[in-house]
């Protein structure tokens, strides 16, 4: 696996635009909608406080990353931290269900936006239809070993950034910087709910620390490029969240959660700015879900590397990233088709919040000293986390209980198979730290 890793291939530009690349997905097309269902009319603020509890949570995966760069990134963290046991191999499996569920949310993000330019209807059978229809688009180019990294990523980012940036201001600009989307209260429990989403937003990050064995200087430029795409993000997802409150009211914005930035620029930009926007959308998820499935592919065979998961080929050619390859994008396509935005969204909060927490926890538990973390630090980011997924959990148990327990049951499955794999087949600590 290593040779397939070059080391000083990413520069710090190059690692930040993978961040933003990411993080300016499905995060800002498909949830600023949802949460303004949740958080009302301080919907912008839950972006806020979305980037400042990314901001803690950040602190365990820079400080692990300028120890120990690592091509294994979480997985490696996680490693460190507990040794290979159920504990750690789980939580990166629940890792990569998150970023899996991610691409499930792009996906379906990019079939409803595409729909909207045709007049179509955001709960017709088409949009599943598209978004698996764009996994295998990003399953083609991944597996042609076109890299969306390095210079296109760049040029990607650029645009995104550029791109959703001036639909802000103009939107903003167009209202008369009004903001349209008051009344109605979602109350303390619906604010602190609504962070869940606005981190989901942001977690795109975990990509930098993914990476890190290949970023140039990576012992100071990995926590540079995650410092600076978490801001770069914050800027941009408030021009956005203020432009749309500026375009729409609060129950139009509910309404059009699935595609509220393509409602948001037609009252403001018209025809053309609306088609602009919906033209935006569709870049930024196909080039988010190339990106996305590569680094879940990455992660899920080196976990096989580490033996931390089980290996089945079932009969196809090729190597351990060509199949992980192919469950990503089957995984992500099942979801696609069987969920819809606000169920993968919850999915993927659950799974990312409950792995974010057991990090933080085990750099505390057994690796601050070495590293020279700060306990406070990430005790509050533990505690922030607790906060937000109780709530979260409590909203959504209020309107769709379902949800919660299929989350609870998919966590409960994946801790039980690697415990019976685990079990099954032991890891000799240490017999992988070359990775």
């Amino acid at each position: 696996m290593a040779q397939s890793y070059k080391k000083n291939s990413i520069t710090l530009p190059g690692a930040v635009a993978m961040g933003t690349g990411v993080m300016i997905g499905a995060g800002i097309f498909a949830l600023t909608g949802q949460i303004a269902e949740l958080a009302g009319p301080l919907f912008p603020l839950s972006f806020v406080v979305g980037a400042i509890v990314t901001a803690f949570s950040a602190y365990s995966y820079i400080k692990m990353s300028n120890a120990y760069p690592s091509a294994g990134g979480i997985a490696m963290i996680l490693e460190k931290a507990y040794g290979p046991t159920t504990v750690a191999a789980g939580a990166s499996l629940l890792m990569a269900l998150s970023m899996v569920i991610n691409e499930s949310l792009v996906a379906r993000t990019f079939g409803t936006y595409t729909l909207r330019a045709f007049g179509g209807d955001a709960d017709s059978i088409l949009v599943p239809v598209l978004g698996v229809g764009l996994i295998v688009f990003a399953y083609l180019v991944n597996a042609s070993g076109t890299r969306s990294v390095g210079l296109l990523s760049i040029v990607m980012a650029v645009l995104k950034v550029g791109g959703i940036a001036l639909f802000g201001v103009s939107a903003l600009w167009a209202s008369g910087l009004s903001f349209e989307a008051t009344g109605g209260d979602a109350g303390a429990t619906g604010f602190v709910a609504s962070v869940a989403l606005s981190i989901l937003a942001f977690k795109g990050f975990t990509t930098i620390t993914n990476s890190g064995a290949e970023v140039t200087n990576p012992h100071r430029n990995v926590g540079r490029a995650i410092i600076l795409s978490i801001a770069i993000c914050v800027v941009v997802y408030l021009l956005v969240a203020f432009a749309v409150g500026s375009s729409l009211p609060l129950d139009r914005i509910v309404a059009a959660k699935d595609y509220a930035l393509a409602e948001a620029a037609q009252p403001a930009l018209g025809q053309t700015g609306f088609y602009l926007t919906v033209a935006l959308a569709l870049v930024a998820t196909a080039s988010g879900l190339i990106a996305s499935v590569f680094a879940v592919s990455r992660m899920l065979a080196m976990l096989t590397d580490m033996k931390m998961i089980p290996h089945s080929h079932f009969g196809m050619p090729g190597t351990i990233k060509d199949h992980t390859l192919v469950y990503t994008v089957v995984i992500a396509g099942f979801l696609t088709v069987f969920f819809d935005l606000s169920r993968i969204a919850s999915l993927g909060a659950f799974f990312y919040l409950v792995m974010d927490m057991i990090i933080h926890f085990g750099v505390f538990r057994h690796l601050r000293e070495e590293i020279g973390a700060r306990g406070w630090v990430l005790l509050t980011a533990i505690s922030l986390d607790a906060v937000v997924l109780a709530a979260f959990a409590t909203m959504k148990w209020q309107t769709d209980p379902l949800i919660v327990v299929i989350g609870l049951i998919g966590m409960a499955l994946v801790f039980l198979f690697v415990r019976v794999f685990l079990a099954r087949n032991p890891v000799r600590e240490g017999a992988h730290d070359d990775h």
